[in-house]
């Protein structure tokens, strides 16, 4: 058994990975300031002994004796980072900078929940570890595309100049219960709007294309890459490589979901990448990590919970 500290923890991935480690049996403190997060995520943990729940913002220090910690604070939407920038990029980095000291004060292991966003609109398809990507500095995006770049870089130099044993995970689109329904992400957005018989919004021509890693296999790479050996740093590059185009996608929702929903077209957001998969080979081979559950199964299990939580709503 283990004290484990996660930080947003009550946000979509982080309440998923709470849930997980308690199961497991390790103590776990959950540490989120619900700017993004909410309670409800939580709820069936809060009357468990072995999980704590602390209100903080990262930005400030922290001070916990724990053994672990999974760093995952951070508005991962773009609806929610882009509703202020500066605040995305102060958690992003400041967030970094806290945790990594409170790592190193108690001699402790810390990984980083990074983002495909870093490699940006990318050149090189699918995109490994290796490629330093091709980010926009001043975009609308960039308050989360270089705040999570700069916290790599934060957690290299730690690990190069403090020896802090550190993990870098690059998560690419994740989905399933506990997300937002109004987050802004594509997956939410199809699903709500076809359980309420709207027009399912496709940006552009839908012909961008994303692949999407349901959340229990996400949780279980991140379980993976923490226990790995000291010298298996990251970054590495967590997702599912199975690419759909946007248009494909919604053609899944519908079929899931039925009503007689159309597809809606808008100008596409900027900055917006055209495509985006992961080169999971690295995981692959040094871990023997992959993604067990298909689309049109996590899909099925995320249209479900919508459609619990909006009948109660």
């Amino acid at each position: 058994m283990a004290r484990l500290l996660v930080t947003g923890g009550a946000g979509f991935l982080g309440s998923h990975l709470c849930g997980r480690l308690v199961e497991l049996g390790h103590q776990v403190v959950c540490a989120d300031n619900f700017s993004t997060g909410s309670r409800d995520n939580i709820r069936q943990l809060l009357a468990v002994p072995a999980f704590e729940l602390i209100e903080h913002d990262v930005t400030l220090p922290l001070d916990l004796d724990v053994d672990g910690i999974y760093h995952l604070a951070s508005p991962a939407a773009p609806i929610h980072y882009q509703n202020d920038p500066i605040r995305t990029t102060r958690t992003n980095v400041l967030g970094a900078i806290n945790m990594l000291d409170l790592a190193r004060s108690r001699g402790t292991r810390i990984l980083q929940a990074s983002t495909s966003e870093v490699y940006g609109d990318p050149e090189v398809h699918p995109q490994p570890e290796t490629y330093w990507g091709r980010v926009n500095p001043i975009g609308t995006r960039s308050c989360y595309n270089e705040g999570k770049r700069c916290a790599e870089t934060l957690f290299f130099d730690y690990w190069r100049e403090a020896r802090t044993e550190i993990k870098v995970a690059r998560i690419f689109n994740t989905y399933g219960p506990n997300m937002h329904p109004d987050d802004g992400r594509v997956v939410s957005n199809f699903i709500v709007q076809a359980i309420r018989g709207e027009p399912l919004t496709i940006y552009g021509t839908g012909s961008q294309t994303r692949s999407f890693c349901y959340v229990d296999d996400l949780v279980d790479g991140l379980l993976r890459l923490m226990a790995s050996p000291a010298d298996f740093t990251g970054p590495a590059n967590i997702g599912n490589p199975h690419e759909v185009t946007m248009i494909e996608l919604a053609e899944h929702v519908l079929r899931l979901v039925g009503g007689g929903s159309k597809l809606e077209f808008r100008p596409l957001p900027s900055d917006d990448p055209r495509q985006r998969c992961p080169d999971i080979s690295l995981m692959r081979a040094a871990l023997g990590w992959r993604p067990r559950i298909s689309l049109e199964d996590g899909l099925r299990q995320t249209v479900a919970y919508f459609q619990r939580r909006l009948a109660t709503a």
